[in-house]
This record gives C-alpha cells, sequence and structure tokens, in this order.
C-alpha cells in the first residue's frame, strides 16, 4: 500500500478530474478494483517542488484508493546519471512523508526485455535501423506544416535490421552510426509519430548494469513498456507529453496484441505542471545555477528544490497542503510564491515555539535600574498554547534593542522608541527615552532611559498605563552570538529569462536526444529572451551575526521557531552545531517580500 501522510491545512482533497477519472474506473471495475500509479524521475538532477506535486499527486491518489505507488527510476541515459541524484530522490520522496514499500523499480531492471520487445518489432517490420546522421534524420522528419520523408534506409530487410541491431548491442559501431527507430506514420500530423528513435547507441557504462550495454533505449518507448510491464493502471503525466499519448498506446498496444504485455493496459492521463514565478525549474538550468556557484550547492535555500526548501525551514506538511491547495488541472497556470509560503506560515504558526533574536543590535541603558541587578521576566513558548508552558529571559540594566527601534527624528505614526517616548518591554516595564549616546560620527551606539517599576508585566495594574509600543529586548549579560542568513527569492522577476512559456511547451531536436544531450524525460527548452542568470536577485541572501536567546545555543538541526516580529527561522540542517547555531529565515510573518525588492532596488 501507499502510504500517504494525514491532509494538513486543508479539510480534506478536492475534486479533481483525476480522482473523478478513477472512481469511475473503480465503479465500472476497469482494472479489477487496482489502483497502481507511479512515480518516475529520472536520476540526473535533485527533485523540485514541481515534482513535488507530482509526488503527493501520484502517492496519494493510490493511498486514497487503497492501492500502490511504486517508484522507478527510468535510468536509461548513463551520460547524465549518477547514484548521488538517486539517493537524493529517494530521501526527498521519504521527508515528504511518502512510502514505496517493496515497489521500487529501475528502468535498467528491464533492458533484457526491452531490447526483445524491440527485436520482436524489427521481425514484424515495425522497426527499422536507420544510418541517417542527426541533422539528416531532423532535416526529413518535417516540420509542423510539412509530413516527413522516407530515409534511404526505411525499406532495409527484416534479417538486415536484426543483424545491424545486434552489431549495435555488441558494440561494434561507435556513437551516432545508427539508431533503431519505429515504423510508423511519417505523413502524420503528430511529429512523435514520425517513425521515432527508439535506441541509440551509447558507449558509456551504466551506473547499474556497468558495460554490459553499448544501445540504451530512450524515454518514450521505455516509459510506456515499463508501465505495462509494472501493471500501472493509471500513468500520470504532465501536459508536455500529451502529444506522445498516441506512441505511448500504439508501442504498448502492438506489444499487448502480439501477447508479450498483459491487457488491460495502462492508461496516459495528462496534467499541468506547476509553474512558479520568480523561480526556474528546468533540469538544465538548475544544474547550471550550481555548477556555475551562483548558488552554494542543489540544497541551497534559495533553490526550489526539495533539499534546498528542506534547509530553508519548509516542512513536508506544508508542501502537501500546498500541492492540495493548487490543485489539478489541464489548463497550464503560474503560481505566485506568495501561495507557497502562505502555507508554511499557516503550518508554522502552530508548530513553531517563540523565541527573541535581535537581528540588528543597539544599546539600551536603563538609567535607574540596579547596575549589578538581574531579574526574571516570563514569556510564553507559543501564546495560543498554554500547555507549552513559558520560558525564562533575564531583565538586566544594560540590554540589545533592534537598531530601527528607536529612531531620533521619528517620522509620523512610529510608536517605539523616540526621545521622549514610552514604550513597553515586552514581557517587562514601560521605559521612557531620556538621552543618546552617539560615536564621533555622529552615529547612535546606546540609547538611555528609565523604566516605571510599576509596571511590570503580569502583575496586577500593570496593564493600566497604556503605550502604543512594544518591542523586545535581550539582557547584554545572557545572549548567545549566532549567524542568521536571510534568505529572499532566487530571482527579482517574475520570469527569469523574460519568458512567460511553460517550459514544457517547445519539441526536442532530434539530434539532441540521440546525442543524450537533453534528459531522457524530454527537458524542454524555453524560448528566453535573455539569459536567465541576468535576472539573479543580488539580495537574495544576507549573512548576519546576530544575538538571540541562550537557550538556542544547543537546539538540534531543522528546529524551527518563530523569532518574534521577524519571520520563522530554522536551525540549519548542515551548518548549526551546538554552541555555533546557524538559522535561516524559513519565511516572513507576512508577505513584505515586494516591499523589501523596492526598498533594495
Amino acid at each position: 500500500m501507499s502510504a500517504a501522510p494525514p491532509q494538513s491545512q486543508a479539510q480534506g482533497p478536492s475534486s479533481n478530474f483525476l480522482r473523478q477519472i478513477i472512481a469511475e474506473d473503480q465503479r465500472t471495475h476497469k482494472y479489477g478494483g487496482r489502483v497502481v500509479t507511479r512515480f518516475p524521475p529520472e536520476p540526473n538532477g535533485y527533485l523540485h517542488i514541481g515534482h513535488a506535486k507530482s509526488i503527493c499527486l501520484n502517492f496519494g491518489l493510490a493511498a486514497e484508493n487503497q492501492g500502490t505507488c511504486h517508484l522507478r527510476f527510468d535510468d536509461t541515459n548513463p551520460v547524465k546519471e549518477d547514484i548521488e541524484y538517486e539517493e537524493s530522490i529517494k530521501d526527498a520522496v521519504r521527508w515528504l512523508g511518502y512510502d514505496w514499500g517493496a515497489h521500487l523499480y529501475y528502468a535498467s531492471d528491464y533492458f533484457d526485455r526491452l531490447y526483445e520487445f524491440a527485436r520482436h518489432l524489427i521481425k514484424a517490420d515495425l522497426a527499422y535501423v536507420d544510418s541517417s546522421t542527426p541533422e539528416e534524420m531532423r532535416h526529413l522528419r518535417g516540420t509542423l506544416t510539412e509530413p516527413g520523408r522516407s530515409s534511404s534506409y526505411r525499406e532495409r530487410s527484416v534479417e538486415q535490421n536484426l543483424d545491424l541491431f545486434k552489431r549495435m548491442k555488441e558494440g561494434e559501431f561507435p556513437d551516432g552510426a545508427h539508431v533503431l527507430r519505429l515504423k510508423i506514420d511519417l505523413k502524420s500530423p503528430n511529429i512523435n509519430m514520425r517513425d521515432p528513435a527508439i535506441y541509440r547507441i551509447r558507449h558509456t557504462a551504466h551506473h547499474r548494469t556497468g558495460g554490459k550495454w553499448c544501445v540504451y533505449p530512450l524515454y518514450d518507448y521505455t516509459h510506456c513498456i515499463s508501465d505495462a510491464l509494472e501493471r500501472i493502471t493509471h500513468s500520470l503525466c504532465t501536459l508536455e507529453f500529451q502529444d506522445h499519448r498516441p506512441l505511448y498506446d500504439w508501442i504498448i498496444e502492438r506489444l499487448a496484441d502480439a501477447g508479450l504485455l498483459q491487457r488491460p493496459l495502462p492508461q496516459q492521463y495528462e496534467f499541468a505542471r506547476l509553474n512558479l514565478t520568480y523561480t526556474v525549474m528546468s533540469k538544465r538550468k538548475l544544474l547550471e545555477l550550481v555548477q556555475g556557484g551562483h548558488v552554494d550547492g542543489w540544497d541551497d535555500p534559495r533553490m526550489p528544490t526539495l533539499a534546498g526548501l528542506r534547509r530553508r525551514g519548509y516542512t513536508p506538511e506544508a508542501i502537501r497542503a500546498f500541492a492540495e491547495r493548487i490543485g489539478v488541472s489541464k489548463a497550464d497556470q503560474w503560481i505566485d510564491p506568495g501561495s507557497l509560503e502562505d502555507c508554511l506560515r499557516n503550518d508554522l504558526n502552530e508548530r513553531a515555539q517563540r523565541r527573541i533574536a535581535v537581528l540588528d543590535p543597539l544599546k539600551l541603558v536603563i538609567d535607574n535600574y540596579p547596575e549589578d541587578a538581574t531579574e526574571a521576566c516570563f514569556a510564553p513558548n507559543h501564546p495560543q498554547q498554554a500547555e507549552l508552558g513559558t520560558r525564562t529571559l533575564a531583565l538586566s540594566r544594560e540590554l540589545w534593542i533592534e537598531r530601527d527601534d528607536f529612531q531620533e527624528r521619528p517620522p509620523k505614526g512610529y510608536f517605539r522608541l523616540a526621545p521622549g517616548a514610552e514604550v513597553r518591554l515586552r514581557y517587562a516595564y514601560i521605559v521612557r527615552c531620556t538621552s543618546v549616546d552617539k560615536d564621533a560620527a555622529g552615529n547612535v551606539i546606546a540609547v538611555h532611559c528609565t523604566y516605571d517599576p510599576e509596571t511590570r508585566s503580569g502583575t496586577p495594574g500593570a496593564e493600566a498605563r497604556k503605550v502604543r509600543g512594544n518591542i523586545h529586548w535581550l539582557s547584554a549579560r545572557q545572549t548567545q552570538v549566532a549567524e542568521v542568513r536571510l534568505y529572499d527569492r532566487l530571482f527579482k522577476v517574475p520570469y527569469p529569462g523574460g519568458s512567460k512559456q511553460s517550459a514544457g511547451t517547445a519539441n526536442v531536436t532530434t539530434t539532441a536526444l540521440i546525442a543524450g544531450t537533453v534528459d531522457e524525460e524530454t527537458e524542454l527548452e524555453d524560448s528566453a529572451e535573455r539569459n536567465f542568470l541576468d535576472d539573479i536577485n543580488p539580495h537574495g541572501k544576507r549573512v548576519i551575526e546576530a544575538l538571540v536567546e541562550p537557550a538556542l545555543s544547543s537546539v538540534e538541526a531543522e528546529s524551527r521557531f518563530q523569532f518574534e516580529r521577524h519571520g520563522y527561522f530554522v536551525a540549519d540542517l548542515r551548518d548549526s552545531r551546538p554552541g555555533r547555531p546557524v538559522f535561516n529565515r524559513a519565511v516572513t510573518l507576512r508577505d513584505s517580500w515586494g516591499k523589501e525588492m523596492s526598498t533594495h532596488s
């Protein structure tokens, strides 16, 4: 059974066309009551937030119907694949809360059968070895308005094709010398049906099969057969595979007609992929960001990878809630990252305990407070969850406050500390500003005030005197220095590179597929108007030295807190250590990104 975590932040799953299709198939008993889905990544990069939508959909629909979801690595391109990527994919799926159980598969498990199926297609005169160059193949393939034309090799005999294919397998020919193509319809209006290539020569060792193979099957051929062999019922793909569905059906129908695959066959359905503004999710572009040093690795908290989102402080519950919120449709749409951020705020508002951090410290001296005294003040760990108790904050004569909580010449409507103004020190007393100290350059280096001992928070009558300002603080005697990383969006414009086109709408060239220079999962290129790297946000990462409560000195990695008035933060998964805490800002308390960006501009 596919393990599915409980719904979070939602009243239950909403209806969509895929749920309706499965419900009708269950009603008609089309697959004998079975629901088997699959999540089929290629191990050539780290999973990103777009993959999370597919993971939640495939595992979720299976679990809702007491079915199973397979994790299958489509590992047919050894040029780009790596065990590191494979392990990162497993980690990401587990982290999201899903379990494939015994159903872990690899396309490479089927290499022998795929080869024999290809031999069957050759014997049935449904496939042939083409010795054209990739450029010649592209030219003969035609265009959207012109039909394709036969290559001079299309009418090779079955015996010739079987011989050549065997010799390709045995490594007799160099890369690119031949490909195996299906013999379908060169005049088809669907270019995918114009004798697509299904095998290419690649003298590259595979990380699972070693040097056994010199020919590797292409994705369109491998994927549908893998689905059928695993008895998948509902093969859920993103919209860019819609035009590939006739080829999917053509291949498995002919193999089933020959008794090589079992009926009922899987059915492919397409849904709109996730497009986020201010984000790129092309694996090619993400790899370029990593290899070019524009980010600090695949798990950089600015990256849309699940590893990056995890380090940023996102929770699996927030991402699952986001996947449910955006829904499933057949129409491409662009989602603002604010929706994802809102799901995280909703989740962390419930689970994150509160703490105080001073990110830009300014000294505050309470002149009428005893110089050597220390007083315990009590702050709730969570304002809506009394059962979580309180924590102690030490009040002393010298404190640290936020620099922007004081202004010598405050604007209208400013209710924090200013000369002659009163504010409440949160969980403590009301203080009045009396003077400031400045350095030789005229910069304020300390603020002096007096406190009213009758206004201690929590004591009878303390709230009788009202002030509008309320600021947080830490004792200068008891603080912990922490590295705090303030992250923002990786790109400064909604459509990096200038293109609003969905990343899955253009065609991959035959040359690129045969050469192996694009990903097997049809990593489609968009028609960007400019280099997307030019749109990187220069203010996407800021590292500061801050002061935090002493108790934060030894928190475990991935512990999440709300730093009061600053947002939600997480102890960095990789870099935070006891005695040397490192915190990443996951999200602000509200959607202030646009305001911050305009301030930086």
